[in-house]
């Protein structure tokens, strides 16, 4: 089996890609910079694939900056809670980036696509959702040439009924080292502490019973 795995750098797409290559896949991984503001967990992307040592692990660049998101655009604030859809969405992020991860997959022939997506806590995005993933793949099975002429790509999502404190547990059975991983939303040299991302990943590693390895700024009680 061959798998290609988006690696972001953070927790939920190393536990995926982990979980895969775990099920004795061959993992090709992808990383995208897409002009985020946060770029530093691109460096723990580098880290992710490295302790994964990853068949193949490709770095590509391309510009979402300009798409109205907290995450490419420094006007937005990203440290406080909202209802709805959060200012963290990025318009149609998850499609370009599995888009990307398509041609991938049939350029070395891989029979599936990881990605570390969750919806039990998910934070409001509409391209996390159960229904969007099981669209997508309608989508890989009459769009490819591979699935056209008879063969399967698919689409796997293995976290994503899971909780994500239940993630971390995972990722710690697998013998993962989270201290390489990035969370935060703001590119200091130590996460914030404050924002949602660092909140929930805090209260996660509570729930799972372990303490979080990365440095804080600031712990928010």
């Amino acid at each position: 089996m061959k798998s290609v795995a988006l690696i972001s750098g953070g927790i939920d797409s190393f536990v995926a890609a982990a979980s895969e290559k775990s099920r004795g896949s061959t993992v090709f991984g992808l990383t995208v910079n897409y002009k985020q503001i946060h770029n530093r967990e691109l460096g723990s992307a580098l880290k992710v694939g490295n302790f994964l040592n990853l068949k193949e692990h490709r770095f590509m660049d391309i510009d979402l900056s300009w798409l109205p998101s907290s995450l490419t655009d420094k006007n937005y604030v990203v440290n406080k809670q909202t209802t709805g859809i959060p200012a963290t969405y990025v318009p149609a992020r998850n499609t370009i980036l599995i888009s990307l991860a398509l041609a991938y997959a049939e350029a070395v022939d891989a029979d599936s696509i990881v990605i570390g997506v969750h919806s039990i806590d998910y934070s409001g995005y509409p391209d996390c959702r159960p229904e969007y993933i099981e669209a997508f793949q309608k989508l890989i099975d009459i769009g490819t040439k591979k699935t056209v002429e008879g063969g399967r790509i698919e689409l796997r999502t293995p976290l994503i009924l899971m909780k994500k404190f239940e993630i971390i547990q995972l990722g710690i059975s697998l013998g993962l080292d989270f201290s390489i991983t990035w969370s935060c939303y703001k590119g200091g040299p130590k996460a914030c502490g404050i924002c949602d991302s660092c909140r929930i990943r805090l209260e996660a590693f509570r729930q799972a019973g372990f303490i979080d390895p990365i440095e804080y700024e600031k712990i928010s009680g």
